[in-house]
């Protein structure tokens, strides 16, 4: 959107989208539509959707068995509807799930995101796939975006296998040069860089120091946004030299079990309109996924995620006010 000769944009960015299981056999009774609940329309008002796929969409592969793994999470073909009608634009395919059927799942999914028109990044038949951007375009704008995991080293591409884009969380010059490399590549052909990580353990409501000191490094490499996810639950965000760190976004559409304490279906929807490369606001809406479905939370739900994003953002310096039902920073 254009206005005033000015460039702006908004997009959208949830955390984990898991389409296995108990979802798959939802959608595939109900259509593509149900699992999005209410949250559609606010989808579609983006120009943009971001986020993280939780599982592998394929037919064909045999469960993962060359290292310990105990959850294995695969959606029928039929779940790229799901995506195409919530008009996602992007998925992040490093993470832990991505080779639960193999190699051979993998490529089927590559092959059903490419025919959707999905864009992707993280994974690939080789590490010099997996390392790729992903390029979106939104009228004269472009977004790109690099995916990253620390998680299951297992599932790791090489130049000459498929596998996810791996690297351990440090500040090692050898894991920052690849880092480095990365943004240089994605800026080099977009106005807006985006990386995109699935990190660290489950249930985990705050960034270690190490975690925060790789964030703010990523941005001082030239990232504009920073998207984490992998912790089931969200984190606080911080606003660094005027760029966007969200150390983790939590989930979005799932299956799980709700920890009483962790209180893991209760989540966000961000909202991040940039205006001429900086970031103008971030909007935070707060969600509830119940029977693998999400909808706006509302009443007491909704005054309790507003009340948690709020203090655990103010612990990084953020201020976010509360107006017209959406919980936003300026």
């Amino acid at each position: 959107m254009n206005t005033g000769g000015e460039k702006g944009i908004v997009l959208a960015f949830t955390g984990d989208v898991m389409l296995g299981r108990l979802v798959n056999e939802m959608t595939g009774h109900t259509g593509p539509y149900y699992v999005w609940g209410d949250t559609l329309p606010l989808l579609k008002k983006a120009d943009l959707r971001l986020i993280n796929l939780e599982c592998v969409i394929a037919e064909d592969g045999k469960p993962w068995d060359r290292s310990p793994k105990v959850f294995f999470f695969r959606a029928d073909p039929h779940a790229v509807d799901v995506l195409k009608t919530a008009g996602i634009d992007y998925v992040s395919l490093a993470n832990n799930h991505t080779l639960d059927f193999g190699e051979e799942a993998l490529l089927e999914m590559l092959r059903i995101l490419d025919e959707a028109g999905i864009d992707h990044a993280g994974a690939g038949k080789n590490l010099s796939e997996a390392e790729k951007p992903a390029v979106l375009e939104a009228g004269d704008i472009r977004v790109g975006v690099i995916s990253f995991t620390d998680n299951e080293p297992s599932f790791a591409a090489t130049e000459t296998s498929p596998g996810t884009n791996y690297i351990p969380i440090t500040l090692a010059d050898g894991v920052m040069r690849r880092v480095k490399a990365a943004v240089d590549e994605a800026r080099s052909t977009s106005d807006i860089v985006v990386f995109s990580i699935h990190w660290g353990p489950n249930m985990r409501e705050r960034p270690t120091q190490l975690f925060r000191e790789f964030a703010h490094a990523v941005i001082e490499m030239g990232a504009d946004i920073f998207h984490g996810h992998s912790a089931h639950i969200f984190q606080g965000i911080e606003i660094y030299r005027e760029k966007l760190i969200m150390y983790d976004t939590g989930d979005y559409i799932d299956d799980y079990y709700v920890g009483p304490g962790e209180k893991n279906d209760q989540q966000l929807l961000f909202l991040v309109t940039v205006l001429n490369g900086k970031i103008k606001k971030v909007e935070m809406i707060p969600v509830e996924i119940s029977m693998c479905q999400v909808n706006v939370a509302r009443g007491d739900v909704y005054k309790e995620i507003s009340e948690r994003i709020t203090s655990l953002s103010e612990e990084f310096g953020t201020k976010v006010e509360k107006i017209e039902h959406e919980s936003c920073y300026f």
